[in-house]
């Protein structure tokens, strides 16, 4: 018989704003929408069931935050169908794009329309707490079908597999996106090899990392001092190569005191990046790069 699939937790619905003024035209490069179910349900083989997560909910979260702009990024929960991330970039009034979901089925025509509908990135979220794998034919094939459109590969993934998977991560023909500072955990410390290989990867011309989801990688938990470190060492590797992301509605998370404050989250960037150069880097200046998009921000 098969196992229940468990109800997580909802986001909090009232985040703090950030104790500091975020630069004109920060993005967000990590967040998701989730339904309403009723419109776009969740995928039978989902590894949790989340509470809706509305573009309404996501664009008020972002107004009180201080963000401009953002990458809706496709959530395993609604399988390989990205109905829910481009009708989020349609209502966005030009606000966000999205990185979508694709697999052995993905076609050029179809990459093409759906770089037309606002898609700039492809999603391979591998991390086993959250369900998928990592299929290298249907990689290949997707590479295939993206080729020339601009878009990077975006990977999601435990860092206990980081130094299996180096060699081929540096092989990749095209942008890659770290997800999360690659899931390193931080109790190990600042020479564990997980992160020794992120820190190599990093030094790569076409490797991106992202320093999100402080709040899944702590042991020690808000404000994430135990975090900092390794977010401040990715700094002094590739400052011109890490963006950041909320991670919000912060999916599979089961315990209500592991909910963040997405405000708080924003606060940690106080500590990982302190001068306002590197933190405008981050939230502007690395992301309009990334994206093939002009920083006209002052």
């Amino acid at each position: 018989m098969d196992k229940p699939i468990r109800d997580c937790l909802g986001p909090r619905p009232n985040p703090s704003p950030p104790r500091w003024t975020l630069p004109a035209g920060a993005w967000d490069t990590h967040f998701h929408v989730l339904g309403p179910q009723a419109r776009f349900p969740y995928s039978p083989t989902r590894k949790y069931t989340p509470p809706d997560a509305t573009l309404d909910a996501c664009m008020r979260m972002h107004d009180t935050l201080g963000i401009a702009r953002g990458l809706v990024v496709h959530a395993n929960t609604h399988g390989f169908d990205n109905a829910v991330d481009l009708d989020a970039v349609a209502r966005s009034g030009g606000r966000y794009l999205a990185v979508v979901r694709l697999d052995a089925s993905a076609t050029r025509a179809g990459s093409e329309r759906l770089h037309e509908q606002g898609a700039r990135g492809v999603r391979f979220a591998f991390n086993p707490q959250h369900g998928g794998s990592l299929d290298l034919a249907v990689f290949d094939h997707v590479l295939g079908c993206i080729r020339g459109l601009g878009w990077f590969v975006e990977l999601h993934f435990d860092a206990g597999a980081l130094p299996g998977l180096k060699d081929w991560l540096a092989a990749i023909p095209a942008t890659v996106v770290i997800d999360h500072i690659g899931r390193i955990d931080p109790s190990l410390g600042m020479g564990q090899a997980p992160f020794a290989v992120l820190l190599e990867l990093a030094r790569r011309d076409n490797i991106w990392v992202k320093v999100s989801g402080a709040d899944r990688l702590t042991k020690t938990g808000a404000p994430y001092a135990d975090v900092t470190p390794y977010a401040r060492r990715l700094l002094e590797v590739a400052a011109d190569r890490v963006i950041w992301g909320s991670d919000w509605p912060h999916t599979g998370v089961f315990d209500t005191a592991r909910m963040p404050d997405d405000g708080g989250l924003l606060d940690a960037l106080l500590d990982f990046a302190p001068d306002d150069a590197t933190r405008r880097k981050i939230l502007v200046a690395n992301p309009c790069r990334l994206l093939g998009l002009p920083d006209t921000t002052p």
